[in-house]
């Protein structure tokens, strides 16, 4: 798909709703623009949701590590 595009004073460009839907695009999304041989590509980012821990899922892994460890333990005495 090909499609010719306006660049703004401000350098704003705008992708035809077409082009948009055709690759997933919404409103909002970020995307990436990297200059290459043939000239500018633009791809979405990849983002991956953050776990925000509280004190008690910290607490819950320091538990878990603490049961791993006694067993670790045991298993190096043999």
């Amino acid at each position: 798909m090909r499609a010719t595009l306006t660049v703004t004073d401000r350098g704003v460009v705008s992708l035809p709703a077409k082009m948009r839907r055709a690759s997933g695009i919404k409103a909002d999304d970020l995307l990436i623009a990297e200059t290459t041989p043939e000239g500018i590509l633009l791809r979405p980012t990849v983002t991956l949701p953050v776990e925000i821990y509280t004190h008690d899922r910290i607490r819950e892994f320091e538990s878990v590590e603490a049961a791993l460890e006694k067993v670790l333990r045991r298993k190096s005495r043999r």
